[in-house]
Formats: structure tokens, C-alpha cells, sequence
């Protein structure tokens, strides 16, 4: 079972709490979480990534084991410690301004 955390616009959009659990099948990758965000909460389609390009949303980043997955191809495995449950994938509002 794989934990994730939203952030707060994400949360109020599925009507859930900060953290979801999701299963996997398989390899335990950006891709995978966010297609099985997906399919379990359709109402998240197009809110996590661009509906055409399927590419991480400007505005959000990806953290696994305080580290930053951003930039990292969507297929990469994440962390060990994702895979087994023990920490969460982190999908984070990002914060700008003038």
C-alpha cells in the first residue's frame, strides 16, 4: 500500500484527507502513483499533470524520502521506503509570489 499526501487544493478537490492510500502494481514510479491517483479519484485528472502532455503540473513537486523528484523521469523507481508503505510520496503545492 502506498501512502501519498496532497496538498490542501488537491485535498478539498477529492474530498479526502491529507494522506491516501493507493495500491500498485508493479514498479512503484511517478507515473504509476499518479495514473492510480487517477483512475481511484478522476476528478484529480488534469489537476496533477497536463492532460495532453501528461508532464508534472508548474505548480506542484514531487518529494520521496526528503528528497526532490521533480525533475526526475516519470518511470524512475522511487525509494524503497515509498514502495513499502514506511513513507510517503509527497505531492506539494508550490509557493510563489511578487
Amino acid at each position: 500500500m502506498i501512502r501519498v499526501m496532497l496538498p490542501h487544493h488537491l485535498r478539498t478537490l477529492a474530498s479526502v484527507g491529507p494522506e491516501v492510500r493507493i495500491e500498485i502494481e508493479g514498479a512503484v514510479t511517478q507515473r504509476a502513483i499518479v495514473d492510480a491517483l487517477e483512475a481511484r479519484y478522476p476528478m484529480l485528472a488534469g489537476t496533477i499533470r497536463d492532460h495532453s502532455t501528461l508532464q508534472r503540473r508548474p505548480f506542484l513537486r514531487f518529494f520521496a524520502c526528503s528528497e526532490d523528484f521533480s525533475h526526475e523521469p516519470p518511470d524512475t523507481p522511487l525509494p524503497d521506503a515509498v514502495a513499502k508503505g514506511t513513507e510517503p510520496f509527497m505531492i506539494v503545492g508550490a509557493i510563489a509570489g511578487g
